[in-house]
């Protein structure tokens, strides 16, 4: 996943803190300690992960934050994925946190909730949230507190290879929105790919293995279920729309249509099926685009995923944040609110296949470098992530839902447990994780 995955029970999986590069002014410094703002009026540290081209984005990024504020600078300091929260809550704890740092949708909650984010209400311009889709200004809000800005997004649409399912008869590929697959004719299109391919081939992966569990919402929300109550405090998943997305797909696994090692708990990402032709078909994100264009001597494309009652979608990408401890409030709202702009978040999700947060980006003012004509896919499927739906994944409990999701998710698909007691033990689960929530 372009910067990088959704996890389950983070504090858990992320490994031993690792060294970390220094990015000075725009200027790549190589490998030495962290780098401090403090002392420093105008420096602003910032902490992130990436890929080379997020990176590179980051770095123009903080040029032009020094060009429009003479006397500023942005200290970027990078650190891996996998022990990147470690690190950062070891900084908190200790009192020397960067005053920015990036986090995924489903960690901001952890922080936001712990009151370790800055309100930034009180420092962004009037306004400031009509630039961004509702889902996502809702993501980023407890109440009527802001506590950081959505960055940008990604979401799964269905990637296929062409030629399989030519093979199999399956041509009624949507290619709008409102075309999308339902349900039963998804399931129609799973059956002929079965009866079309070997023994040693599926027709689909989910993309919900190495924490990325949360992704199973996105069946519960096309349901149009909810993990959560509206006061997010309590479990709403024993639902008939729960009932629904957990029967829908333990019939992935049941049925044969997915791997029988693609469960939450693989180690394999869905991904890889699909490039070495194991599935004809797998779940993903825009971040796959310029490896699979690069790669694959096969045609392909995507289409929309599945709809239930309603479309839906898991909610992918980054928030940027301040820390409440922050000396330096107005200047970190100052970069936020640069990195936000229409051009400056046009030209990183262009480099870095991400989707924007913007309501004009999200109409039409984008297309990808690597397979441009994919662009609109995307940018639909990211429309059908609601803004209750961004806010239970963003709600300061899901970071330990997602540890429940894990271990219940794989009784029902690998151990084949009954509907009713996965869904009772879910609910059970919830109900302990946001007990233990502030």
């Amino acid at each position: 996943m372009s910067a990088g995955p959704n996890r389950l029970g983070r504090r858990a999986f992320l490994a031993a803190a690792g060294a970390v590069v220094a990015v000075v002014g725009g200027s790549a410094c190589g490998f030495v300690p962290r780098r401090s703002a403090a002392g420093d009026p105008g420096a602003l540290s910032f902490t992130t992960w990436g890929t080379e081209a997020e990176l590179g984005a980051f770095r123009e990024l903080a040029a032009a934050f020094t060009r429009e504020n003479p006397g500023t600078r942005v200290l970027i300091n990078t650190a891996p994925y996998e022990n990147f929260f470690t690190n950062i809550d070891a900084q908190l704890q200790a009192g020397q946190a960067p005053d920015v740092f990036r986090v995924d949708y489903d960690t901001f909650g952890v922080y936001a909730g712990g009151q370790q984010l800055l309100d930034l209400g009180p420092h962004l311009p009037a306004g400031f949230g009509d630039r961004f889709t509702p889902a996502m200004w809702r993501a980023v809000r407890r109440g009527d507190r802001t506590f950081g800005v959505p960055h940008h997004t990604d979401t799964s649409v269905l990637l296929y290879n062409a030629e399989a399912l030519r093979s199999a008869g399956i041509t009624d590929i949507p290619t709008t929105l409102d075309e999308a697959w339902t349900w039963e004719r998804f399931e129609q299109v799973a059956v002929a790919l079965r009866r079309a391919l070997p023994p040693d081939r599926y027709p689909f992966a989910v993309n919900w293995q190495l924490t990325g569990v949360t992704r199973w919402l996105s069946w519960l929300f096309e349901a149009d279920g909810r993990v959560l109550a509206p006061d997010l405090r309590a479990p709403a998943v024993d639902s008939a729309a729960g009932r629904a997305a957990l029967e829908f797909t333990q019939g992935f696994f049941r049925r044969g249509f997915v791997p029988p090692n693609s469960s939450v708990k693989s180690t394999t990402y869905a991904s890889d099926t699909w490039y070495g032709q194991t599935t004809a078909m797998t779940f993903g994100g825009a971040f796959l685009l310029p490896d699979a264009d690069a790669t694959l001597d096969f045609e392909w494309g995507a289409t929309f995923a599945p709809r239930g009652v309603r479309g839906g979608g898991d909610l992918g990408g980054n928030a940027l944040v301040a820390t409440a401890g922050t000396a330096k409030p107005e200047l970190a709202a100052a970069f936020l609110e640069l990195v936000t702009r229409e051009d400056p978040m046009r030209s990183f999700c262009v480099a870095s296949s991400a989707l924007p947060t913007r309501r004009d980006l999200v109409s039409g003012g984008l297309r990808f470098t690597a397979r441009p004509d994919l662009t609109p896919v995307f940018l639909g499927q990211a429309t059908t992530v609601l803004p209750q739906d961004a806010e239970q994944v963003a709600s300061p409990a899901m970071d330990a839902i997602n540890a429940v999701l894990s271990d219940e998710l794989e009784e029902a698909f690998v151990g084949d447990r009954d509907t009713g007691a996965t869904l009772a033990a879910l609910s059970e689960g919830i109900a302990a994780a946001t007990a233990r929530t502030p």
